[in-house]
């Protein structure tokens, strides 16, 4: 007698990339690895940075995370109702007598976009840089904004 069991419409596709990955050692769905070393996977993840975004009645702000990443090399755009932040995180450059052990960071080009809010003012967009956090300030319009209305004594 068979018990029953509950239906995983995707368990097909978990078990071709389990045996893919374990025949290439290869991860569609997820993360790649790399072995520079025998018997040790190094996982490279996409790069991507963190974002938080963040509302308030005055303006939303969006915080990226970009460690290593130099001020000169962010760049943030609006065009066509769309705020996009790409950049670089430039990898270290070998020195002699230094050897790397392991390299799990990822480097190179980044891009994010954002579609901007109607009751944003994307033609007053603010972007600041410090201690590796960009923060892109999007200010609201006076008319989206919330208004305190006096009750009157009648």
């Amino acid at each position: 007698m068979k018990a029953l069991t509950r239906w995983n419409p995707f368990r097909e596709m978990e078990e071709l990339e389990r045996r893919m990955s374990a025949l290439l050692n290869w991860r569609p769905f997820g993360r790649q690895t790399m072995t520079l070393v025998e018997d040790e996977d190094i996982t490279v993840p996409e790069w991507s940075p963190l974002v938080d975004i963040v509302e308030d009645e005055k303006e939303y702000l969006i915080k990226v995370e970009l460690p290593e990443v130099q001020k000169d090399d962010v760049r943030v755009t609006v065009e066509g109702g769309t705020l996009t932040i790409s950049g670089e995180r430039k990898a270290e450059k070998e020195q002699k007598g230094r050897r790397f052990h392991r390299i799990e960071r990822y480097y190179g080009r980044f891009e994010r976009s954002f579609a901007i809010p109607d009751d944003a003012e994307a033609d007053n967009v603010k972007a600041e840089f410090k201690d590796g956090v960009l923060r892109v300030h999007l200010p609201k319009s006076e008319k989206a904004r919330p208004k305190q209305i006096e009750v009157q004594v009648a």
